[in-house]
């Protein structure tokens, strides 16, 4: 890792919380734009920076990996004793209100459209537009719309807080609705 990298990633590590990440990208301009109301979990800068956009209103979750090269042109070039391969560097794209999911990769000469969600461990590999999609590649599961009413019947719980994270009362409610649930184990 080059000092600029290992230098921003340190600095990340130093951000209280996920605004603060975004904050601290769009400050030292890391990446070529970061949106307003951004989140960031992650802590590492990945290699080429500049080639990441970031809209508005875009949360990426832990672990997500923007991966903007790669070095298969070392392999070639070696199988030919040759230097006519050229490092594959491309753009990442991602516009408006747009969740990833935590341990995402997203491959180089991706646009993630407006609108979306990408479900968590998925592999973006080529570009997607409003909806939700998810799986290794990812692909289209439904709407936002078709989401958004799935999400009102499953998440019914409205977590309270305090100091400690969870109250204990919350907590109690989740492990009563896991244990009402009919294990499927197919």
């Amino acid at each position: 890792m080059d000092w600029y990298r290992l230098r921003h990633t340190i600095g990340m590590c130093l951000q209280g919380g996920a605004f603060e990440r975004a904050n601290y990208l769009r400050k030292h301009h890391i990446f070529f734009h970061v949106g307003d109301n951004c989140l960031i979990m992650g802590r590492k800068i990945p290699l080429y920076p500049r080639l990441i956009s970031l809209g508005d209103n875009v949360c990426v979750a832990s672990n997500v990996l923007f991966v903007t090269h790669d070095a298969i042109h070392v392999i070639l070039n070696r199988l030919e004793d040759a230097d006519q391969y050229n490092e594959l560097i491309g753009c990442i794209d991602v516009k408006d209100n747009v969740f990833i999911g935590a341990n995402t990769t997203i491959l180089p000469n991706v646009v993630i459209g407006p609108n979306v969600i990408i479900g968590a461990c998925s592999l973006v590999n080529k570009s997607v537009a409003d909806g939700v999609y998810g799986g290794v590649p990812a692909r289209y599961i439904c709407s936002i719309e078709e989401y958004k009413e799935k999400r009102k019947k499953t998440c019914t719980v409205k977590p309270s807080f305090d100091k400690n994270g969870l109250t204990e009362e919350t907590m109690k409610e989740y492990w009563n609705i896991l244990r009402q649930k009919k294990l499927d184990c197919r």
